[in-house]
C-alpha cells in the first residue's frame, strides 16, 4: 500500500496518525532512506529484495511501524503498510540531501532515522535508541557497528538539532561551493552532518547489520533459517503475507498440536491448528480466543489418549 505525497510543506496529519503509541511514551517520526544506487549489488533494487520472505524495505518498516508519520524517501513502491513519499533533488543526490527531503514532512519532536537495508532491525532496538535518546542531553542516539564504526542511519533524532545541523552545513557548503541549488547539500557524506551533533551510541552488532552485497544478503538469509530464529521469522512472513497482525502466542498452539499430533495422530496436527484459528475467529478472533480455543484441544487430545490407554476395560472402582 502507498500514499504518495508532496514533500513541500510538512502534512498537518498523516496516515500513520492512528499509529499506537511506542512503548517508550514518545511520539516520534521515521526517515527511511530507500534511494540509493546499489553498487555493490551490480544496481539491484537493494530494498525490494527479500530475506525470509520479506522485501527489506518492509522488515524496516515492521520495525518503527508506531512511528505518527513514516516517510521513505525514494521513488514510490508497494510497501506492506502506508508511508509518505519524498525524493531528494536532484534523485541521486546522497544521503544528507535524501535526509533533508524526508525530514521536510516529519513534525515530531523525534525522528527516527533509518536505512532500508536492515534485516535484522525490530522496534525493540528503535525503543532502545528513543530512549537513550530521553534520558540524555545529546541531539541524538546512534547505533555502532561490531567494529565500533557509528551508523548514522540507525539513529533517533532530536528533530530540531538535526533541522539546525542541515541548515548550517546547508550554508556552509553553498559558501565554499558557491552553489545555491539543492540547498547546497549534494554529495555530502552523513559524517558532515553528524560531526555537527552531540551523539549518544549504543552498540548492536545484529541491528547494525545492513546489506551491502550479495555476501551479506546470503548470511542474512542463512541466518534467520537457523534453529533459534526459524520459527518466529516465519510466523512474522505468514502474518505479513496474510495482512494479520495478531499477536499471537505460539507457544501455546505448538503445545496443542504436539498434544494432538501424540494423542491422535501426526496430521491431525496442523489441521487442529487451522480448526483453532477458525474457532477463535468465530469469536473475537484475538489472542485470548486462540488460548481459549487451543486450551480445549488440548484437553480434548489428552482425553483422547487416554480414553485410547483404557480400551475396552472397566474404569477403576471407587
Amino acid at each position: 500500500m502507498t500514499d504518495n505525497a508532496p514533500a513541500d510543506p510538512p502534512p498537518a496529519a498523516s496516515p500513520e496518525s492512528s499509529a499506537p503509541a511506542p512503548a517508550t511514551g514518545m511520539p516520534y517520526d521515521a526517515v527511511v532512506l530507500a534511494g540509493g544506487g546499489a553498487r555493490r549489488l551490480g544496481g539491484a533494487d537493494k530494498p525490494g529484495v527479500q530475506v525470509g520472505g520479506r522485501a527489506l524495505l518492509d522488515r524496516v518498516l515492521d520495525a518503527c511501524a508506531d512511528a505518527a508519520t513514516t516517510v521513505v524517501v525514494a521513488d514510490p513502491r508497494a510497501t506492506a503498510r502506508p508511508v509518505r513519499w519524498a525524493r531528494e533533488e536532484p534523485p541521486g543526490a546522497g544521503p544528507v540531501a535524501a535526509l533533508d527531503a524526508g525530514l521536510r514532512l516529519s513534525t515530531a519532536e523525534y525522528a527516527v532515522v533509518l536505512s532500508a537495508d536492515l534485516p535484522f532491525l525490530g522496534a525493540d532496538t528503535v525503543h532502545r535508541l528513543l530512549a537513550a535518546l530521553r534520558d540524555s542531553d545529546a541531539d541524538g542516539a546512534m547505533l555502532t557497528d561490531d567494529d565500533g564504526r557509528d551508523q548514522p542511519l540507525v539513529a533517533a533524532y532530536r528533530t530540531a538539532s538535526l533541522r539546525g545541523a542541515l541548515a548550517d552545513l546547508a550554508t556552509e557548503h553553498t559558501e565554499r561551493t558557491e552553489r545555491t541549488e539543492h540547498g547546497g547539500l549534494t554529495g555530502l557524506p552523513l559524517r558532515r552532518l553528524t560531526a555537527a551533533l552531540r551523539l549518544t551510541r549504543l552498540t548492536d552488532p545484529l541491528a547494525s547489520f545492513d546489506c551491502d552485497t550479495w555476501e551479506d544478503i546470503a548470511h542474512a538469509r542463512a541466518r534467520i533459517r537457523e534453529h533459534g530464529h526459524v520459527l518466529n521469522e516465519w510466523i512474522t512472513a505468514v502474518k505479513n503475507e496474510l495482512g494479520i497482525e495478531l499477536d499471537v502466542d505460539t507457544r501455546v498452539l505448538l503445545d496443542a498440536a504436539r498434544d494432538v499430533a501424540h494423542g491422535v495422530a501426526r496430521p491431525a496436527a496442523p489441521l487442529t491448528t487451522f480448526l483453532i484459528g477458525y474457532a477463535a475467529a468465530q469469536g473475537k478472533g484475538d489472542a485470548a480466543s486462540i488460548a481459549e480455543a487451543s486450551a480445549k484441544v488440548a484437553d480434548l487430545a489428552i482425553r483422547w489418549e487416554a480414553e485410547h490407554s483404557e480400551g475396552g476395560s472397566a474404569p477403576d472402582a471407587g
